[in-house]
């Protein structure tokens, strides 16, 4: 190898321990960064999962209180779920003993404080509200909540608003389109059909849509 070669190799050498020594502390910064922001996203996500938890274990205890009839207790557990994913379960639960044990009106609060983004869930939430309210007499309100219903049991719900406030023909339409829309074996099949003939309806003539 020549000379000047290896003084090429030399000089490169010396720039670059000298370039090291320039730049250790940050080099060293920079990996202490990296290595903290690694752990602190562990500790960050081992967090998050212990929270999950925790709602998760709070949830089945409200459950648990309600089977037991301890409704106090399983209204304070709803309280403290309130805001996070578990909250309209539980106020789906919590609805569902209320009404169960004669309490209509707190019932309907409870659901009328439901929120959700989940489209699946917030129609069961209608559906339930909508057939309290129309228990409650206030038929008009539950007509309002289910305007936009497209489902089975959605337009189930509005047929009953509407023939609880006389509206028969508007109701028998309700309940034909809910029949076209709902599976040949569905369970609810036969008492859609009964509501159809208290209306002046006839399943027979009534198909189902592909």
């Amino acid at each position: 190898m020549a000379l000047d070669e290896l003084l090429d190799e030399h000089e490169q050498g010396e720039r670059v321990r000298n370039w090291l020594k320039q730049n250790s502390f940050g080099l060293i910064g920079g990996l202490a960064l990296g290595l903290a922001l690694i752990g602190g996203g562990r500790w960050w996500m081992q967090q998050q999962q212990d929270k999950r938890l925790a709602l998760g274990e709070t949830y089945n205890g409200m459950v648990a209180k309600l089977e037991a009839g301890d409704q106090a207790g399983a209204v304070a557990d709803a309280a403290t779920l309130a805001g996070t994913a578990y909250a309209p379960l539980a106020a789906l639960d919590l609805a569902k003993a209320q009404a169960e044990a004669g309490q209509r009106d707190e019932a309907i609060a409870t659901l009328r404080g439901a929120k959700t983004e989940e489209p699946a869930l917030a129609a069961v939430i209608e559906h339930r509200l909508a057939r309290l309210l129309v228990d409650a007499g206030k038929g008009d309100e539950a007509l309002a909540l289910l305007a936009d219903a497209q489902d089975p049991a959605a337009l189930e719900a509005r047929g009953d608003a509407r023939h609880a406030k006389g509206e028969l023909e508007q109701a028998r339409e309700d309940y034909a389109q809910a029949l076209r829309k709902l599976d040949p074996a569905a369970p609810q099949r036969r008492l859609l059909e009964l509501k159809l003939t208290q209306t002046g309806g006839s399943p027979a003539t009534t198909g189902t849509e592909s």
